[in-house]
């Protein structure tokens, strides 16, 4: 399928959306529950699959569904068509504070390799699959480096990363140690693999678990500052475990019936 050539713009600071701009026919697709708003004029399609195998038969929209069902996404996505005379804008927004990357696949291989809930919407054409890491190791201790999203194509794919973001390009040979969470994508010459971290006690007191992301180049990757994994455990860690509510809840609302209470005493309904 022929790629669609879309213009883009990226509004926001810490929560980002992005603006597609789809010329007449032109589509783009997008992750379930991504879409923020869209023009009149633009039809939405929600496909089996990634929509880059419509033209393939039943096995070739089932492949392409088995491949996001295996990296823990939605067995369908959504094709905003342009179906009007004029340009026409949809936007897509970000699920969490962090930024929006524009990748032009065609600056980068043909191929990106995402965690596998970063990609966020792209042009229509870009194919979305499975990236499974071949080593042994990795698929035991490589978490969530070890099933990860491959874009493929030549046109423009938006991913999301959380926190701030900083891009290295690597040299054939260097290599850089990463927290699995915080590695966002990385071109295809790059390769990924698991280290031990070789202490015990650094392991078990110092917070990084046991392993990390071992990667070597050439090539670029994408880190990130929050992986939504370490947002969602702090959140987790800091909500109150009672069930019921914390103590500043209750008090809270021991206050607000007290209140209540005064005020009726006050106000004559004690009667």
């Amino acid at each position: 399928m022929a790629m669609d050539v879309v213009d883009y713009e990226i509004k926001g600071a810490e929560m980002q959306f992005v603006e597609v701009e789809l010329d007449p026919g032109e589509a783009a697709i997008g992750e379930a529950g991504s879409m923020m708003f869209m023009d009149a004029g633009i039809e939405m399609d929600t496909v089996f699959g990634d929509g880059s195998k419509q033209t393939s038969g039943i096995f070739g929209k089932l492949l392409g569904a088995g491949k996001r069902l295996v990296t823990g996404e939605s067995l369908f996505t959504t094709i905003y068509t342009n179906q009007a005379q004029g340009k026409k804008r949809v936007a897509f927004a970000a699920p969490y504070p962090g930024k929006i990357l524009p990748m032009d696949l065609s600056q980068l291989g043909g191929t990106l390799i995402c965690q596998k809930d970063a990609f966020l919407c792209a042009a229509r054409g870009v194919s979305l699959g499975i990236a499974l890491q071949r080593r042994l190791g990795t698929g035991f201790f490589g978490g969530e480096g070890f099933i990860m999203q491959k874009l493929e194509g030549d046109g423009l794919a938006f991913v999301h990363a959380g926190g701030t973001v900083v891009r290295r390009e690597l040299k054939a040979g260097e290599t850089l140690l990463i927290d699995t969470g915080c590695i966002v994508a990385y071109t295809a010459g790059v390769d990924f693999d698991i280290q031990y971290v070789g202490k015990i006690k650094t392991a078990l007191f110092g917070g990084e678990g046991l392993f990390l992301a071992r990667i070597t180049g050439p090539g670029q990757v994408w880190l990130q500052s929050l992986p939504f994994s370490r947002l969602a455990s702090r959140i987790f860690a800091a909500a109150p475990q009672t069930g019921g509510g914390g103590r500043e809840q209750g008090g809270l609302l021991s206050g607000v019936a007290a209140g209540g209470m005064l005020g009726g005493l006050l106000g004559g309904d004690s009667e």
